[in-house]
């Protein structure tokens, strides 16, 4: 397992040089051959790694991406300040160096040689330029809010300040100075997230729609994208102008846009894929048991949860006790021994156990009795003799839909109460939560670092991204901002848990239970980078040959 490089110096945080690959080349030398075949031999095989996307990537733009599949689409074809390696520790990329003020509140990155794909410079303006059009209500980024530790990010977004007075300014072409609000522990994992990555200035001024055709699309990562057949296939190949290109061993990423998991599954027994399952799909669940005993499955957990989100604006959710009803009586300890099967651990809280306050929860898994009584209690409040239709929202997956089946199935015979289900298509369904057009809605959420505050800070705000519940509390609100100027990590830690309890009274959400991620693979696959917090990342892979 790669180490954390940094390395304090007083007052200046230094990065070290940048990591080698985690897979080494493993061809070996072909025998005696006639000069013909000698010189075939020394051309190499090209090295196709062929995968699965359950649903096309809404989009290939770091600034405005938000889901898991675009965010590794955009981490194969960006590269940040810095790049998370399997542990999710931030390391060197196109930062070369890191000094850090005594305060804590100024960085000065000093960017290595790179370019773009187009082989272009890539210069610090680039960032400058990122960083300032996601915060641009214009943009429209649900990520905008990630840059709000950048001084004057918050100002500018809510149209409270100017532009000119972010704290991020490109010094020269190589240098970016970065001002904060407050001391930011983690803001070095934060420049290695897909909202801090550079896009090309001059392209997307001079282009709106750059990010929705490969041959518009220029990054200046890993791997360059040279082909999207929507809802058909994607191409991601080899960029020989990546500042790190010596450590890349695959030649070409080739992605099928496959819905349904077991066809994909049946595409890989078949040999067509190197690849099923998480990240970007999922295994099928009825064909998890199989998989287990004959040792191909393999499971990792991860700080993630799989939640559905309430709209507390709409009946019946709009009344707090309903909400927990259906809360408390979810049995999440049957889904994961029943549907699931892949050692998830059920959720009674919104933060996963690598950060968690209260690691036992904040109630009793399967409480069908106390949620039979709040229903009851807020049926009164709100003067209901009977409930107002109930629908779960979902996003068309074989797995998402046998989950909500067995909630479907758990509140009828808990607290009698009818529910439908709908699906719809990932990017519909999407735009459908952010538009409030739902009851409840399935939802994952994968930590981008790991810390409390990249859950809690989701629910500060009623608009506020990927928030979708239209929950706000004042108080809760109060103590997320004041946590981010507390530099005592206990006292950091105290209002962080104060606002954890207000929101699992309040309960917007209804937790179920904390993710892992399982696939199978090639086994002749290796050097994946699969962090903590479910991010995958290609730049290291190779394929023995």
């Amino acid at each position: 397992m790669k180490k954390n490089i940094f390395v304090l110096m007083s007052s200046v945080l230094v990065l070290g040089a940048a990591l080698a690959g985690c897979g080494g080349n493993t061809s070996t030398s072909a025998p005696a051959a006639t000069d013909a075949s000698k010189q075939e031999a020394s051309k190499g095989e090209k090295k196709v790694l062929r995968l699965n996307m359950h649903t096309e990537p809404p989009t290939a733009d770091p600034g405005i991406a938000e889901d898991s599949t675009s965010g590794a689409v955009v981490r194969a074809i960006f590269d940040g300040l810095t790049r998370t390696d399997s542990e999710g520790k931030p390391q060197p990329s196109v930062a070369e160096k890191i000094d850090v003020s005594t305060d804590g509140k100024k960085y000065t990155f000093h960017l290595r040689d790179a370019k773009w794909s187009n082989g272009e410079p890539l210069t610090a303006h680039d960032f400058e330029f990122a960083w300032k059009r996601a915060l641009d209500p214009a943009t429209a980024s649900n990520y905008a809010y990630q840059l709000y530790y950048i001084k004057g990010g918050e100002a500018f977004h809510t149209g409270k300040g100017k532009k000119e007075d972010i704290g991020v300014k490109a010094i020269n072409d190589k240098t970016l100075e970065v001002e904060l609000e407050n001391p930011t522990p983690f803001f070095l994992e934060l420049t290695s997230f897909y909202t801090y990555y550079p896009v090309n200035k001059k392209l997307v001024e001079s282009n709106k729609d750059w990010a929705k055709e490969a041959k518009t699309i220029v990054g200046n990562g890993p791997f360059k994208m040279t082909k999207w057949e929507h809802k058909s296939k994607m191409t991601l190949e080899k960029n020989e102008h990546y500042w790190d290109a010596d450590v890349v061993k695959i030649d070409k990423l080739e992605f099928s846009m496959v819905e349904d998991e077991n066809t994909e599954l049946s595409m890989y027994d078949n040999g067509e894929l190197d690849w099923a399952g998480n990240p970007l799909s999922n295994i099928p669940l009825d064909s998890i048991p199989a998989l287990q005993q004959n040792n191909t499955l393999i499971t990792k957990p991860k700080a993630s949860i799989y939640w559905y989100k309430m709209n507390t604006e709409k009946a019946p959710f709009n009344n707090a006790k309903i909400r927990k009803a259906f809360a408390y009586a979810v049995n999440r300890d049957a889904i994961v021994k029943n549907v699931t099967q892949s050692g998830q651990i059920p959720a009674m809280g919104m933060l996963p156990p690598t950060m968690a306050f209260k690691k036992e929860g904040y109630f009793k898994d399967n409480n069908v009795d106390e949620a039979k009584k709040l229903l009851a209690e807020g049926m009164k409040e709100m003067g209901w003799d009977k409930l107002p239709p109930v629908m779960i929202s979902i996003n068309t997956s074989e797995n998402h839909k046998k989950i909500a089946e067995a909630v479907q199935d758990q509140w009828k015979k808990g607290l009698g109460v009818d529910v439908k289900i709908e699906n719809s298509e990932w990017k519909v369904y999407l735009d459908k939560l952010h538009q409030g057009n739902y009851q409840i809605g399935r939802m994952g959420w994968n930590a981008d670092f790991n810390d409390p505050i990249n859950y809690i800070e989701l629910f500060r705000d009623k608009k506020g991204g990927n928030n979708d519940t239209n929950w706000e509390n004042a108080e809760y609100k109060r103590l997320v901002n004041e946590s981010q100027k507390e530099l005592d990590k206990a006292k950091r830690d105290a209002l962080l848990q104060k606002a954890e309890e207000i929101f699992m009274d309040e309960l917007p959400v209804i937790p179920v239970y904390f993710y892992t991620d399982s696939w199978v693979q090639n086994p002749k696959l290796k050097g994946v980078s699969f962090d903590a917090m479910g991010n995958i990342d290609w730049k290291w892979a190779d394929l023995e040959q």
